[in-house]
């Protein structure tokens, strides 16, 4: 039995298991379930049957051949009544055997358990070491399963209370979650997501706050936790790189940091192009509301090209642009960029009855620019 042991422990694969035909008149069927000596399901193997004396012969023929699926069970059908000798096989190994008499009709369960006293005492010292270290480890995996079950669950739900406005309880949960598994940068994202969530509801009511600089600031700490972490690995994940640096630009843009908010933002469409339009967007937004038109100007073309008809960043390039208009002292008219008005008009053409769309008229009919709109009155 030594040497077998080792192959007992290979990692479970799932084996395809033919269709079962119907069986000849006169066959029977047999099934059954393979335990291996650490109470596991053994996987992969076959269990075979032979009419030889001696089955652990080379030359050792086998009539029947059933293979273990990924539960270590078995099935098939056996077309010739006999005495055979059931052998559980692992590659080169032959690690169990039964004598099994099988009468035509038979619908015949043969287990093999070699958890049982009698295979057990047959074990090397060396062998039942081996079991117990699996057992070991074993139990140290399903606990480290039961662990990230347990962890799963709680993102999903402070992803489900972040959305409802239950900050204090989403940031509870993750705070507890980056404490049981620090090195996990997706928990990380989530706790920024809850804190920044947290922190925009609180500007929303006071934007003189007190809390507002702590409460961006501890969103920041999870974001650059969560890139340092998944940056570290050998396949970084594209969504949490992609979706930290996006979240990360709008932290940094509330506290004033444009210069580092761009930044990041600009790493978010670099690593994701797919979103390019939208973390190009954020940016524009982000530097428009921190009053860098040129920034905002230029961000928002990068937001068009990535996507063409995205109506709300023409708006941001317009609104950008408009600064750099100019008024002729004698004629009292107003001169803006090609550029500008050219961006307006190209938001009435996608949106022409969008949020800005009436205001962008007023602004094209105040410097006398002509309206283009893609708008239809309906028919009466």
């Amino acid at each position: 039995m030594t040497g077998a042991l080792a192959a007992t422990f290979v990692s479970a694969m799932m084996l395809a298991v033919p269709g079962r035909a119907q069986a000849p008149v006169g066959s029977a069927t047999i099934h059954g379930h393979v335990t291996n000596p650490a109470g596991m399901p053994l996987t992969p193997g076959s269990v075979k049957l032979t009419t030889d004396k001696n089955p652990s012969s080379p030359t050792a023929s086998f009539e029947f051949e059933f293979p273990l699926d990924g539960n270590g069970d078995y099935k098939g059908t056996v077309t010739k009544a006999g005495t055979y000798i059931a052998v559980v096989i692992q590659g080169t190994s032959h690690l169990d055997y039964m004598q099994v008499q099988i009468a035509s009709g038979d619908d015949k369960t043969v287990d093999f358990d070699m958890t049982r006293k009698e295979y057990v005492d047959k074990m090397t010292p060396a062998e039942k070491a081996a079991v117990e270290e699996y057992k070991k480890n074993a139990a140290t995996t399903q606990a480290e399963n039961a662990k990230i079950g347990n962890l799963n669950a709680m993102l999903k739900q402070a992803r489900v209370d972040t959305t409802a406005g239950n900050y204090d309880s989403a940031i509870k949960a993750m705070t507890d979650a980056t404490t049981a598994k620090p090195d996990e940068a997706i928990l990380w994202e989530a706790l920024g997501d809850a804190q920044l969530a947290q922190a925009n509801a609180a500007a929303k009511v006071s934007k003189t706050d007190a809390t507002l600089p702590d409460k961006y600031a501890a969103a920041g700490t999870s974001y650059q936790k969560a890139l340092s972490l998944n940056t570290a690995l050998a396949k970084p994940n594209v969504d949490i790189t992609a979706a930290a640096n996006n979240q990360l630009g709008q932290v940094l843009g509330k506290q004033g940091k444009l210069k580092e908010a761009s930044s990041a933002y600009e790493a978010a469409a670099t690593t994701d192009p797919t979103k390019a339009g939208t973390y190009y967007f954020n940016e524009a937004a982000t530097l428009f509301n921190g009053n860098d038109m040129d920034g905002a100007a230029a961000a928002a073309q990068k937001a068009i090209a990535a996507d063409p008809n995205k109506a709300d960043a023409y708006y941001i390039e317009g609104q950008a642009l408009i600064q750099k208009a100019t008024v002729d002292p004698k004629t009292n008219t107003i001169s803006a960029p090609p550029e500008c008005i050219a961006a307006y008009q190209k938001y009435l053409v996608l949106a022409p009855t969008g949020a800005h769309a009436d205001e962008i008229k007023g602004i094209l009919q105040g410097i006398g620019a002509p309206i283009k709109s893609s708008y239809k009155a309906p028919k009466n």
